[in-house]
């Protein structure tokens, strides 16, 4: 029983956290990068519900195997009826279903580089709910598309499996800045060329008259224009890493905000300077 009037005070200030049902398809999704996701996961919301669905008695999903009990995932066994048909797909997508119409979550977590479930995605997100796709970069863009925001599995590996090439250089970063970073024109340690366009087009819709927007509205407006945006697919920890390196690219402004001290980072892009 807590006693301590501010403690209490403080739990029941808090908002709670989105309640999400995380669901893995164990053919198509590896088991060397489940401490990642988990770790992403916690930084969406809470995983009230963790199950992943394969036939647990292949050698297969050995891998598998060895993680359920520690991380408390809920295995659902699921044997092929027929050979070359994925059984394991229809009893994912039934139980999400029956999830979705118990109306006790915010959003699904659907873990798959499989297109089978853009359905689902779609399904899902008719009712109002927020879905995060995971998979890898083979995953097919019509399932990619479907979700609200789609991670790709690749930067969810510990750094021992997946090294940096190259790192952020650290660069004194101002609105008046004439530096050029040689990062620009560098790509990620999984391969992607940064999007130069699409940059472009999120900055103009998401900038004031001036062509300025915060480095939030930024994110957001990425996200809308491409679900599967991420920063790290691109050699970059954060956003605000991947801007700062871009000085060629950018003008970058940290703005105090009214009654605080805190500052807001403010972009734009050069093109937009007359």
């Amino acid at each position: 029983m807590l006693n301590n009037p501010k403690l209490v005070a403080k739990i029941e200030a808090e908002e709670p956290a989105q309640r999400l049902a995380v669901l893995i398809d164990a053919d198509n999704a590896q088991a060397a990068i489940i401490e990642g996701l988990l770790f992403e996961i916690a930084s969406l919301g809470e995983a009230t519900v963790k199950r992943i669905y394969g036939d647990f008695t292949s050698p297969a999903s050995a891998q598998w195997k060895k993680v359920l009990n520690k991380f408390a995932i809920k295995p659902v066994q699921q044997f092929a009826y027929t050979s070359g048909k994925n059984a394991t797909d229809s009893t994912l997508i039934i139980d999400a279903m029956d999830l979705l119409y118990t109306r006790r979550f915010h959003g699904f977590c659907l873990v798959s580089s499989d297109s089978d479930f853009t359905g689902l995605a779609v399904r899902i997100r008719e009712e109002g709910l927020v879905v995060f796709g995971f998979g890898e970069k083979k995953t097919p863009e019509s399932f990619r598309n479907a979700c609200n925001k789609f991670i790709f599995t690749e930067v969810l590996r510990s750094v021992e499996q997946v090294p940096l090439t190259h790192t952020t250089p650290n660069i004194d970063h101002t609105a008046s800045s004439t530096s050029k970073s040689s990062s620009s024109t560098s790509s990620s340690p999984i391969g992607d060329v940064l999007p130069y366009a699409l940059f472009q087009q999120a900055l103009e819709q998401a900038g004031d008259e001036n062509g300025w927007t915060t480095l939030a509205n930024f994110g957001s407006q990425l996200t809308k224009l491409r679900s599967d945006f991420d920063a790290r697919n691109f050699g970059y920890k954060k956003l605000s890493d991947l801007v700062r390196a871009q000085t060629e690219l950018f003008t970058l402004q940290e703005r105090e905000t009214a009654n605080s001290d805190t500052k807001v980072l403010y972009i734009r892009s050069k093109k937009s300077i007359a």
